[in-house]
């Protein structure tokens, strides 16, 4: 398994990816505007791979680069389908090479999502998970319904706010989140739950009015375009829904839930990092014990 932090890692796993891809790439675009990205899709087909791209039948402003982009990669022999639109947007960002790895990805694709902004990926060949993410984009691809059938693959507005409301649910010692927005009235009753039994929560980010007594810390020196939460410092959730009822209920949505030590110890000291330069970060680190000092103190008295 594979974490990609932004802006750090910036586009080269992804490109990557694309490159060793052999047989087949899935992939579902709500913002696009990475040429380098346009032009390894289309390499891919010249080698022989299949590539299907599911575009987003509404994004925002950006409507008109997105029928730009549909039409290029047609005449370059993509297959395109868009979304349905029977939700108000379908959010979602994945990546299948080879329909073996997928790429369940928090920025879109954009020079603003992945140079400018603190953002997430994760890269992951459990087989249970990658076979549900087929699933869901040939469901979308071809606009049939969705069954959700994988508790650790999340999708909006299947399962999602369920998975979620247990991932909270179950934390016991510490919640680290990421997340634009919490707004949800159930989602910040269960964090002030978690609270209330001792958990300690912290959030990078934005609470509405209704998060009273919730840590909350904006991200510091860059933009934040990323959800993600790590539970007891084990279970890893990231996706591109916030904790929002608009992006639980009502938008095609889809965040993951792993469990993988390395990537949990990589969120862990990213989110610490983050969290350092904040007021709540500077305010502890000032208010530490000065350790080496009193122990100079101590040997000086004892000899």
């Amino acid at each position: 398994m594979e974490l990609i932090v932004e802006p750090e890692d910036g586009l080269t796993p992804v490109i990557a990816a694309i490159k060793k891809a052999t047989k087949e790439i899935d992939v579902t675009i709500f913002r696009f505007d990475l040429k380098e990205l346009q032009k390894a899709l289309e390499s891919a087909v010249t080698r022989g791979v299949k590539v299907h791209a599911l575009i987003a039948h509404l994004s925002g402003g950006g409507v008109k680069r997105l029928r730009k982009l549909e039409l290029d990669l047609l005449a370059a022999g993509v297959t395109v389908s868009r979304t349905d639109d029977d939700l108000i947007r379908y959010h979602n960002k994945m990546v299948l090479i080879d329909r073996e790895t997928l790429y369940a990805l928090a920025f879109n694709f954009t020079r603003l999502d992945i140079e400018k902004s603190r953002s997430l990926g994760v890269a992951t060949k459990n087989k249970k998970v990658v076979a549900e993410a087929i699933n869901l984009f040939e469901c979308d691809s071809t606009r049939k319904a969705y069954t959700a059938t994988c508790d650790c693959f999340l999708v909006s507005p299947e399962n999602a706010r369920t998975g979620l409301a247990k991932f909270i649910r179950s934390a016991k010692k510490e919640l680290l989140i990421y997340d634009m927005k919490i707004s949800d009235r159930q989602m910040i009753k269960l964090l002030q739950d978690r609270i209330k039994a001792g958990v300690a929560v912290r959030i990078m980010g934005k609470v509405s009015k209704k998060g009273v007594g919730l840590t909350v810390e904006k991200m510091p020196d860059m933009r934040l375009h990323v959800r993600a939460m790590l539970r007891d410092g084990q279970e890893l959730f990231l996706g591109s829904m916030s904790l929002r009822a608009l992006e639980l209920d009502k938008r095609r949505e889809v965040g993951i839930i792993v469990k993988e030590r390395a990537a949990a110890k990589q969120f862990r000291e990213l989110f610490e990092k983050d969290w350092a330069k904040t007021d709540s970060g500077k305010k502890a680190e000032k208010d530490k014990p000065k350790e080496k000092e009193g122990k100079n103190e101590a040997a000086a008295a004892a000899s």
